[in-house]
């Protein structure tokens, strides 16, 4: 749907008035490579996607505010006054508690809107749908009623939204991905400092496919909780050789190799040796991107996906059929789960001339095996959040 026929839809909705309606964007994103280090002190490479979440919203002349979307069937009207009084336990709690960190960080919200939100980003499909609305509202707020508008400071604002009023403890990388992403470049963060630096995402002739397994991802909390815990562990012990390390991720490859056998348990050797070598194929991927070797970056991406089965074993049997069969299309250069495991998504770079032959073949093969239908999302990669002006 484009941006008319979005306006189109939210004058039959909310009506005809004298208020400019404006129109913002703010992207899905995907994690390139870099899993499970951001928590050991290691570096990531999201990119932003060039579909997302669209915020049509008008000014009203009263102060009720009123939420609509066109992919969920919850609507709400409440007053400026009491935002943030109470949870519904709905979409809405997304957008909600963005107005009361805006509020909290120093713009007031001085007037009601008429909101219509439009996603494309499947829900639960691990693309960041609730960052996405997050950073498109703060932006949009901001813009309106003339607070600062910092894609950095949005970013954390957002995630203080999904931690503190919606109740979900996730990092900063979704929201920063979305507010900061840059077209035909990934992000290379570290999440602790929020040091970061675009990085060249030139794939000429090659196409991201995400493929959604549509596995409901049941075991995530709790092996997310018992791999930090063995990071943990690790990182107790290894101080005690080199009482000056702070993460597992500041470790190179060859440092590790030396310090190894200190750990003893073969878990804990599996886990630390994931988390040094990803960091070190992030660093990798930088250079090869840089230099616009696709070939290597996508071996890179293969490594990644065989250390998260083998090494840190957060894959599972979907994810990994998804991605033979992906390998064995000719024009795929790598494929990987991408996420915190479990289920969720993998995403492949593959040669425009095979995306057809990818979507068909892997899709059917996929479903033979696992019993379950995936879903695959062509795409680019996009810009963060924007204001669209003029745009049809």
């Amino acid at each position: 749907m484009n941006v008319q026929q979005l306006k189109q839809q939210f004058t039959e909705k909310y009506g005809e008035n004298s208020a400019e309606i404006r129109v913002f964007n703010a992207p899905g994103r995907v994690n390139l490579i870099g899993e499970h280090i951001d928590y050991n002190g290691g570096y990531v490479l999201p990119a932003a996607l060039e579909f997302g979440t669209t915020l049509i919203i008008r000014e009203r002349q009263d102060d009720e505010i009123h939420f609509y979307s066109t992919n969920l069937s919850h609507e709400a009207v409440i007053k400026v006054e009491d935002i943030g009084k109470e949870k519904s336990g709905e979409w809405i709690d997304y957008p909600i508690g963005v107005m009361v960190e805006i509020i909290k960080a120093g713009t007031s919200i001085t007037k009601g809107y008429d909101l219509m939100f439009h996603g494309e980003i499947p829900n639960g499909a691990g693309l960041s749908s609730s960052a996405s609305i997050e950073v498109v509202t703060a932006y949009a707020l901001l813009t309106l009623e003339g607070g600062k508008v910092d894609t950095v400071e949005i970013s954390l604002l957002s995630q203080r939204a999904e931690n503190q009023y919606v109740g979900v403890n996730s990092g900063i990388m979704d929201q920063f991905a979305v507010a900061n992403g840059a077209e035909d470049h990934a992000i290379l963060l570290m999440c602790d400092t929020l040091e970061y630096k675009h990085v060249p995402f030139r794939t000429g002739d090659y196409k991201l496919i995400i493929g959604n397994t549509n596995k409901r991802r049941g075991l995530v909390d709790s092996a997310y909780n018992e791999r930090r815990q063995q990071c943990d562990q690790s990182l107790a012990i290894l101080k005690e050789q080199l009482p000056s390390l702070s993460y597992l991720a500041e470790l190179t490859p060859a440092q590790y190799s030396e310090l190894e056998s200190a750990l003893g348990d073969d878990i804990l050797k599996k886990r630390t040796k994931h988390v040094v070598e990803e960091n070190a194929r992030v660093l990798a991927s930088v250079d090869a991107l840089s230099s616009g070797d696709l070939q290597a970056f996508g071996e890179l991406m293969n490594a990644s996906h065989d250390s998260l089965r083998d090494l840190y074993e957060v894959s599972c049997e979907e994810l990994d059929v998804m991605v033979e069969e992906a390998r064995k299309i000719p024009g795929t250069l790598g494929s990987r789960m991408t996420g915190a495991g479990f289920g969720g998504c993998t995403v492949s770079l593959v040669h425009e001339n095979d995306v057809d032959r990818f979507v068909q073949e892997v899709g059917a093969a996929y479903k033979e095996r696992t019993g379950l239908t995936g879903d695959f999302y062509v795409c680019g990669v996009g810009d963060g959040v924007k204001e669209l002006k003029g745009e049809a």
